[in-house]
């Protein structure tokens, strides 16, 4: 994290100094004085590697950490805006937890699948029969026999599942002995786009489906937009392009099978 740079108007992050408890506390006393914004400036600015701190978690689930920052920096504004010193506390110890709730949430509400409550129930139901098959048959069951005993289809009990699994990104690297990276798309390059039977099995799913399907699924898988992005570019809700893109999905896996 120490090589990872954020600009803030035009500051290098790495270079930000950090305030100490007790010039912390000093600055609070005059800021609560007379609420001097260039006051609450400093307390930002001597504060911001809580920021940076906390966001090496997430390190490896985020391409882009400059969004994060942003979001990790209100929470921080938060925690200063609301930090009573009568309290005894350090404002670390009061702000970190703000901090990660910000980030969580922000996480939380642009996560690049939405799930509905429906489907995370049948996949919590899923898991507890799986459990209750295998302690009472002492063996694993199929997603086949958990269907049956749940009242519904094999497919809905496979796709409440899989909406449990995170996505991962092509660029997660899966291998690196010291030299040059390999990354999962390029392994998925080598065992299948590459094959020519494939690649014309794929085209043509893929002209299977509309315009607006096609568009999106390039713009959220070729270049990397967020589906927030997308929604203000088509003057659509988030909700609708989560809700085209899983279609479209659901639709080349149908194809392909």
């Amino acid at each position: 994290m120490a090589k990872y740079k954020v600009d803030i108007s035009g500051v290098n992050t790495n270079d930000l100094i950090v305030l100490s408890n007790e010039e912390t506390i000093e600055l609070f006393k005059k800021y609560q004085n007379n609420h001097d914004l260039s006051i609450k400036e400093k307390l930002i600015n001597g504060n911001l590697k809580l920021v940076l701190a906390i966001l090496k978690k997430y390190t490896n689930r985020i391409d882009n950490l400059d969004d994060l920052f942003q979001i990790g920096v209100i929470g921080l504004i938060k925690a200063i805006d609301n930090f009573d010193i009568s309290y005894g506390l350090k404002l670390s110890t009061y702000a970190c937890p703000m901090i990660s709730g910000e980030i969580r949430r922000y996480l939380r509400d642009n996560n690049m699948l939405r799930v509905s409550r429906s489907l995370k129930d049948l996949a919590y139901k899923t898991m507890q029969m799986k459990e209750f098959l295998t302690n009472k048959n002492g063996c694993v069951p199929t997603y086949l026999e958990i269907a049956e005993k749940l009242g519904v289809s094999e497919t809905d009990v496979l796709v409440a599942i899989e909406s449990t699994y995170e996505p991962t990104s092509i660029y997660t690297p899966i291998y690196n002995d010291g030299g040059d990276t390999i990354y999962l798309f390029e392994q998925i390059e080598d065992k299948k786009i590459s094959d020519i039977g494939n690649k014309m099995a794929i085209e043509n799913a893929i002209n299977n489906l509309t315009k607006r399907e096609r568009d999106i699924l390039n713009d959220r898988y070729l270049i990397g937009k967020t589906q927030t992005e997308i929604s203000e570019e088509l003057g659509i809700s988030q909700a609708q392009v989560s809700r085209i893109e899983t279609g479209a999905i659901n639709t080349l896996k149908k194809i392909l099978r």
